[in-house]
């Protein structure tokens, strides 16, 4: 019934299909680690927000230089600030209650990292010393990594000088 052979060949099937378990496994547990790979001990962002043209060099460099960020400003529109909030809204809210991010509204003129109960990043608390004036704003929303490195938001920034000129006048109505 079972010869020497046919109890090699199931030993080796059983072996084999172990092998080939074990190799998928650490697979992908090397592809979607969460460990050492950049996101450190604050813990990994669930997503990412894509901004169209965030990542881009050419649309920056011709931000850099469009017309100044003070004169953009003063004939901004609320409106369109509010069209450009919509890519705010999955983190942050204008009611005073926080989300992902600390709530938004008053934080023209507001002290950076001052939401009280709101877990800011080294990045930001190192920054805490200064308020978010248009210009700062202005900096922040335009490279958030480079403005503040190490703080936890995955948001690319806004290329556009009148995208960020216009969501910072909907913010500055919003005291």
């Amino acid at each position: 019934m079972f010869d020497t052979m046919t109890i090699t060949k199931g030993l080796g099937a059983v072996c084999g299909s172990l092998l080939v378990f074990l190799l998928l496994g650490w697979a992908g547990s090397s592809l979607y680690s969460m460990g050492h790979g950049g996101h450190g001990e604050e813990g990994a962002q669930a997503y990412t927000i894509a901004v169209e043209g965030g990542e881009s060099g050419g649309e920056a460099e011709a931000a850099e230089a469009g017309p100044a960020f003070a004169e953009v400003l003063a004939s901004a529109d609320p409106a369109k600030g509010e069209k450009v909030f919509a890519k705010c809204k999955a983190c942050h809210k204008v009611d005073g209650t926080d989300g992902t991010g600390p709530h938004l509204n008053g934080v023209v003129g507001r002290a950076i990292a001052s939401v009280g109960g709101f877990g800011y990043s080294d990045g930001l608390k190192a920054l805490a010393a200064k308020s978010w004036t248009p210009e700062e704003l202005d900096h922040w929303l335009e490279n958030p990594k480079g403005y503040a490195p190490g703080n936890k938001m995955s948001f690319a920034g806004l290329p556009k000088v009148e995208d960020r000129a216009n969501l910072v006048a909907y913010l500055a109505s919003l005291q």
